[in-house]
């Protein structure tokens, strides 16, 4: 008898990172069988990033920029082979969309986020919308599971799952070492958005000049190599979540240009840290880090408010758990507080 398909859909490469886990660890479960979709604006892309950590993509659509185009490649792939569920992640609302008209399960992983800056409120309204086609909703962070409740959504049907990204970390190093590859100068790695485009681009000119062993990355466009980058790096500066997220995993110190709201988590937790978008604040507080191991020593050892590790198992499991197939899991247990013994 034929295991049931799950089609998990990755429509960029941030959203790829985060599904290979879950499809490994359906796979080392035995309940499930995982599929995985490489779509989106670039699949190419997404197929090169599933295949840096390790598997490939089973179904790769055509391009589908809008959202419209890509609702119908999902719908004309699903019309020829139904899944049992759907996993999205992130931001995945052509997907999700599809879907629910179809009426086949949702299951939304890293749900909840919401930026609650008023640039974002086209993006933080798509995912509200995304929450109201999700049968299952998987959270990284107990912030963004009160984001569901305070919106009415029904507690049973929200799990504190941890994130991903920490898992992918964890599969990006053991690749690495295996690989024997070697460590390259010093990395600085740096995705920021336009508002902040000339500081940071002076910053770096002055940081080039002065450290001639530093190599300064790019990542503002994601691409299939970025976990690869992120676990190279020694520090990055971000105020993209996905990104600043994945750094976190890797146990790279973040620094956050702005007010760096959508990382309340990461800020209280110390791995993270805010920095005035100036060009004198970011070469100061760079040197500072980049002059002391032990300064990003101290920030990393505060690790990931948004994972532990077992995410992906604990999201194959719920999925597995939907579809008849044994017990939801318990939640991820609540990160102690600094200064308190767990």
């Amino acid at each position: 008898m034929s295991l049931p398909e799950v089609h998990l859909a990755g429509g960029t490469c941030a959203e790829a990172i985060r599904l290979v886990p879950v499809a490994a660890a359906m796979r080392a479960q035995g309940l499930l069988a995982p599929v995985l979709l490489a779509g989106g604006a670039d699949p190419t892309d997404v197929s090169r990033t599933y295949i840096s950590l390790g598997l490939a993509s089973d179904e790769t659509l055509s391009a589908g920029a809008d959202l419209a185009t890509a609702v119908g490649r999902y719908d004309k792939l699903w019309a020829a082979r139904t899944p049992a569920a759907v996993l999205v992640s992130g931001d995945n609302l052509a997907a999700a969309l599809a879907a629910y008209w179809r009426r086949i399960p949702v299951l939304h992983m890293d749900a909840g986020r919401r930026s609650g800056t008023p640039m974002a409120d086209g993006v933080d309204a798509d995912r509200r919308l995304l929450a109201q086609v999700t049968t299952v909703h998987l959270t990284a962070a107990p912030l963004t599971a009160m984001n569901l409740l305070d919106e009415s959504v029904v507690a049973g049907d929200v799990l504190l799952t941890g994130g991903t990204a920490v898992d992918a970390a964890r599969m990006m190093t053991a690749r690495l070492r295996a690989a024997g590859t070697p460590r390259p100068h010093r990395v600085l790695l740096v995705g920021v958005d336009d508002a902040h485009d000339k500081p940071v681009r002076e910053a770096m000119l002055d940081l080039a000049a002065r450290y001639h062993d530093l190599d300064v990355i790019g990542a503002k466009v994601s691409t299939p190599d970025r976990a690869r980058l992120v676990a190279a790096a020694d520090l990055v500066l971000a105020d993209d979540f996905d990104l600043a997220e994945e750094a976190l995993a890797a146990g790279v110190p973040v620094l956050v240009p702005g007010d760096g709201r959508g990382l309340t988590e990461a800020l209280h937790a110390g791995s993270a840290r805010q920095v005035d978008p100036t060009t004198h604040a970011l070469v100061t507080e760079i040197s500072a880090l980049l002059d002391s191991r032990l300064r990003r020593d101290s920030m990393s050892a505060n690790g990931s408010p948004y994972g532990d590790g077992l995410a992906a198992g604990r999201i194959a499991q719920a999925t597995a758990a939907l579809l008849g197939h044994g017990q939801f899991p318990d939640p991820m247990p609540a990160r102690p507080q600094a200064g308190v013994a767990s």
